[in-house]
């Protein structure tokens, strides 16, 4: 039985550096269409196998630079597995983190930047200060569902008596989102993601709910800043990071952004919130609400990203095919040059991990889950 049914900028830039930066920034990036061959046994059907990993012709040797989050492993086994096919290249592997990487891939340091959750704007303008052109972003599997630190998927909980089963991502918007003027799009900011104040939802009447929900406010819950943060406002909020005026921070507990002593800003506290004020609502995820089993009177909603729907879950399968709409995704940067190609090495590594060879990886190590082959191929033709 799944956890779900048991429970129910600053500084100032030249003009030349901004006339170079979009020259750059807007060469096309050439796609090609790859060919599935014959894969390794899998749960895909086989017209969805993935490409099969081919050893190179000559085999690599030198040192590749990997540095980044370890993602609890994954990458370790997935270097360990590459090196079989390349016995003569050393893989130099720093697990720095996140917050590092992208620093040591624009200076040079690294080849590739392993990240566990999305670039924020600084990360950008860093990047692009020095090059003058975005890092490439390559999905490499789905985040996690019930493990702490595996990017595990966003949750909606609600009170267990409330008649709500399911929200869009408007609505979601509207509810914890505020009026704003626009939203980041890696560093550019766009105006066509306004919204107005009339959109904001306040009530649970305006959801539809009647009786006594009709004009009761919503209370709003969630984590203050940070990586769920940050995607939560560029799923939901389209990259704005303007809140409902009532919305209350909450950190991750066990961690040491959380004071001792301090526990009722804790994530866990915040869902014992939600067990007695019928009228809240918050986001977590699966791997707190395990940390609280004695916590049984919340619910999760179910998500669309459209109205009319489907209205989903999250679970192991739809995170694994990735219809469940607040899955999120660990990464690959990449230091690419528009319209120059990427090292030998680097682009046989990263294909390795988009490959037949390189999923099964994932399904193996058990806590993220492998990319459905029609986004595998979308990443591959990144690299070219």
């Amino acid at each position: 039985m799944s956890q779900i049914d048991h429970h129910q900028a600053t500084g100032q830039r030249s003009p030349a550096f901004f006339s170079r930066f979009e020259r750059t920034c807007r060469q096309a990036l050439a796609l090609a269409v790859f060919a599935a061959g014959a894969g390794l046994a899998s749960a895909q059907a086989p017209s969805e196998q993935l490409p099969v990993y081919q050893k190179p012709a000559p085999e690599f040797d030198g040192i590749l630079r990997v540095f980044g989050a370890g993602l609890k492993g994954l990458v370790k086994m997935w270097e360990e597995d590459y090196l079989k096919y390349n016995p003569n290249l050393k893989i130099a592997d720093n697990p720095g983190g996140s917050d590092a990487a992208i620093g040591v891939l624009q200076h040079g340091i690294a080849e590739i930047a392993v990240f566990g959750r999305e670039l924020e704007l600084n990360d950008y303008l860093g990047f692009c200060e020095n090059r003058a052109y975005y890092p490439t972003e390559i999905t490499i599997a789905s985040g996690g569902y019930d493990v702490s630190g595996s990017s595990w998927a966003l949750m909606i909980f609600v009170n267990k008596e409330n008649p709500l089963n399911q929200l869009t991502m408007k609505q979601l918007d509207g509810i914890f989102g505020a009026e704003r003027t626009g939203g980041y799009n890696r560093m550019e900011f766009r105006t066509e993601v306004a919204r107005s104040a009339q959109e904001n939802i306040r009530t649970w009447g305006q959801l539809g709910l009647t009786g006594e929900w009709a004009d009761k406010k919503i209370q709003t819950y969630g984590y203050a800043a940070g990586g769920m943060n940050h995607f939560f406002e560029l799923e939901v909020f389209k990259g704005g990071d303007k809140w409902n005026e009532n919305y209350r921070q909450c950190v991750e507990n066990g961690t040491r952004i959380l004071t001792p002593g301090n526990e009722s800003a804790g994530v866990l506290a915040m869902l014992a919130y939600l067990e007695k004020d019928k009228y809240a609502i918050g986001w977590a995820g699966m791997p707190q609400w395990k940390q609280v089993p004695q916590i049984t009177g919340i619910k999760i909603l179910k998500l669309a990203r459209n109205e009319g729907g489907p209205y989903v879950y999250p679970s192991k399968a739809t995170l694994t095919d990735r219809s469940y709409p607040l899955t999120r995704s660990v990464y690959i940067y990449l230091d690419k040059e528009p319209g120059r190609p990427l090292s030998p090495k680097v682009k046989d590594f990263v294909e390795y991990v988009l490959s037949a060879q390189g999923q099964e990886i994932v399904r193996k190590h058990g806590v993220y889950f492998p990319l459905p082959a029609a986004v595998v191929m979308e990443q591959r033709a990144k690299l070219n």
